[in-house]
């Protein structure tokens, strides 16, 4: 399966002050999914990206990396009011769930025991597993796993992940900066990854712009896709 590049201008997973700028200047690329984080941004700049991201016609994805219930509320209501196809992260909370639920935004919250900033995710195999088959049930749209951000396997727990989830979605997000693992992404069968912080790190094209590392992950992935 070829996975889907969800561009997160973030960086160190907050949401950059030039975004705006930033995404002027991309808008015109065959990327299709873009995102920011709930942090970074005041709340008018983040409703005037998610529109100019719209006007070019994106899927727009709202990453929450904030984990208490209030927060993740919140972060809920901003995706809901700005008008976001997507809610990423955020620890799952029935709350937030039933209040998505009646909306258009696909929720896809964390699985695994996640803390800290950046987010570090912890939690056997075993337990993921159980509570990705919990979330299924309780009629989540996907889900958001911190992969690269494990204390244990990382491609195990890919893996498992995402034959319990089938066929719903799983994304794996943070500390993808190499092809290798957009390759281990993509050999897991997992329905997409975020880059952020590694196009504006360069670590796909050292000494590139952002435009050009971005770029060459997406075209990878259009010569190398299943």
């Amino acid at each position: 399966m070829q996975p889907e590049l969800i561009v997160m201008l973030t960086h160190h997973d907050k949401t950059v002050p030039d975004a705006i700028e930033l995404f002027q200047e991309l808008k015109d690329s065959p990327v299709t999914y873009w995102g920011f984080k709930d942090i970074g941004l005041p709340r008018k700049d983040m409703e005037r990206l998610v529109h100019m991201m719209k006007e070019a016609g994106k899927e727009t994805c709202l990453e929450v990396v904030s984990l208490s219930e209030k927060e993740g509320l919140a972060g809920a209501r901003v995706a809901v009011e700005c008008g976001f196809s997507a809610l990423m992260g955020s620890v799952f909370f029935d709350s937030i769930n039933e209040f998505i639920g009646g909306t258009d935004v696909k929720y896809y919250p964390f699985v695994g025991k996640v803390h800290g900033h950046p987010s570090i995710l912890d939690g056997s195999i075993e337990e993921v597993v159980e509570e990705v088959r919990a979330l299924k049930e309780k009629g989540v749209y996907g889900f958001d796993l911190l992969t690269y951000r494990y204390t244990g396997n990382p491609l195990t727990l890919l893996k498992e992940v995402v034959a319990a989830a089938g066929p719903l979605p799983v994304v794996s997000a943070g500390s993808i900066d190499s092809f290798e693992r957009i390759a281990e992404v993509r050999d897991a069968g997992a329905w997409g990854y975020t880059v952020g912080t590694a196009f504006f790190e360069k670590k796909f094209v050292p000494d590139g712009t952002f435009k050009e590392n971005m770029m060459a992950a997406w075209q990878w992935v259009q010569e190398n896709g299943v």
